[in-house]
């Protein structure tokens, strides 16, 4: 097909690959491939499996040309904060170690004892909020575990900068993934060398960042011969919030943002980061964007708590199948639609909870987490999946609500309208309690939020859209954004 790109967008549990094309102006879209992705213990620690993962991505690009699709251009977008470091020769050293391991948890406390790095510092140079599983607090971890690594390392990249450097043998460090690092100067968008200094960390590892836009170049010839293809690799948004912000179809300034997926991340669009004490307090971040834009927003746990209790109900699930007790017609693997139903048949249980509590980024059995949650919190504790759902809804709505009230107080801005985009926007349960814990209009759409925020910088490299206003037109004209309100 003329004039086709692909987007691969990998998130914490699976993969698509995703050709998308214009036509008559319009945004037309095709999943090729889809793929899964987890966590699993290696070594006592939570890991990627990163060569499932690359090889998942060939596989993908081969299944293009399969299906008579030969993209001019492509890219990767993935997860924040989570890196590998490589030898002289481009192998990886160690395990790929993934952000919702506890190796972190003590590293900020350590480093502020130490008289190293206080946070409020921290803050003022990068503009990244606290969570314990940042980059900066990962290579902490590492260097007390491994400190070898990084007398061995030549290079330091994202994930996504790994995949790309598979697919094209060129190394780089995209600029909306590095600012997750909490290493990037916040004013400049360039490596933080003090900081760097500070935690012994060597600045010879850390590539000239790049931004969304940037032509890698084309496939190396093994992997030529091993897709059939040879797409330019043009750099996308390579986190993919940062990809999904592109996506919102956003009709003025007044409105926020929500890529609603295994997280969900409210916030909105500045040309200047915000730094402030009260910002600081606050926990807002300064995430990097497109043409230097800045994201700034608050994460909020997001559908990783359905995600995790879907889990825990296939596991129960899978056992009473293994002694012939499951009951006729039962899915083993709960639809979504099952828990949403679910969740509706007991809308009269109350209970809200902070979903931002690290009780819940890796809990061994997320159901019996919440009921713990709720009984240390005296509030009524949830029985039935049903009641565990509505409190995950509820938390989060909430949670929504108050993130907005803050955000409106720290940019002195009235927003009046929420946007949201992603996976999670199907969820018209989450919409409309959404709509009435906020009390603005919602509108959800589209789906493929991350997807088309990548295709979107490809788009304009490739000339199809004037500029990015041109492009977030054509998303609005091209996909169904439902309208919820309260």
């Amino acid at each position: 097909m003329k004039n086709c790109h692909l987007a691969v967008d990998i998130g914490a549990s699976s993969g698509r690959h995703i050709v998308g094309w214009t036509e008559n102006g319009q945004i037309r879209l095709r999943e090729i491939y889809r793929f899964e992705n987890g966590v699993r213990r290696v070594n006592g620690h939570l890991c990627w499996d990163l060569e499932g993962l690359r090889e998942s991505v060939i596989e993908g690009i081969a299944e293009c040309g399969r299906q008579g699709f030969a993209p001019s251009t492509m890219g990767i977008d993935t997860w924040a904060v989570d890196f590998v470091l490589l030898d002289k020769d481009g192998k990886i050293l160690g395990d790929t170690v993934a952000y919702r391991d506890e190796r972190t948890d003590p590293v900020r406390a350590k480093l502020e004892a130490d008289g190293i790095l206080q946070f409020d510092e921290h803050y003022r140079r990068t503009g990244i909020q606290y969570q314990k599983f940042n980059t900066i607090y990962q290579l902490r971890a590492l260097q007390e575990e491994h400190p070898e690594y990084f007398e061995q390392a030549q290079d330091f990249l994202m994930i996504p900068d790994y995949l790309h450097y598979c697919l094209t043998g060129v190394k780089a460090n995209e600029y909306t993934n590095a600012t997750t690092t909490a290493l990037v100067e916040a004013a400049t968008g360039k490596w933080d060398s003090e900081l760097l200094a500070r935690l012994g960390l060597p600045e010879r590892i850390f590539r000239e960042i790049v931004m969304p836009g940037t032509v890698l170049g084309r496939f190396t010839e093994e992997m030529q011969a091993r897709t059939g293809l040879n797409p330019e690799v043009v750099v996308p948004a390579t986190h993919d919030t940062g990809s999904a912000f592109l996506a919102v179809p956003a009709k003025d300034e007044n409105a926020v943002f929500l890529s609603s997926g295994t997280w969900s991340l409210v916030g909105v669009e500045n040309r200047a980061p915000i730094t402030t004490p009260e910002s600081c307090a606050a926990n807002f971040t300064n995430e990097g964007g497109y043409e230097f834009r800045y994201r700034y927003l608050k994460n909020i746990m997001g559908l990783w708590m359905i995600q995790s209790v879907r889990r825990n109900i296939e596991a129960e699930r899978r056992q009473l199948a293994e002694r012939g007790e499951l009951p006729a017609g039962m899915e083993v693997k709960p639809s979504f639609p099952e828990l949403i139903a679910a969740a509706e048949s007991e809308a009269d249980f109350r209970a809200v909870l902070d979903v931002d509590d690290d009780r819940f980024l890796a809990p061994d059995n997320m159901m019996e987490e919440i009921r713990k949650a709720c009984a240390d919190n005296g509030l009524p504790v949830p029985q039935t999946t049903g009641q565990v759902m509505q409190c995950i809804y509820q938390s989060l709505a909430d949670d929504y609500r108050r993130t907005i009230e803050t955000l409106s107080g720290l940019t002195g801005k009235k927003y009046t309208s929420l946007n949201i985009v992603g996976g999670g926007c199907q969820d018209m349960l989450l919409n409309r309690m959404t709509a009435k814990a906020t009390g603005l209009p919602v509108y959800a759409g589209p789906v493929e939020g991350t997807a088309l925020g990548n295709l979107i910088v490809q788009f304009l490299y490739a000339g199809e859209y004037a500029d990015l206003q041109a492009a977030r037109d054509a998303i609005r004209e091209s996909f169904e954004i439902r309208e919820i309100r309260a």
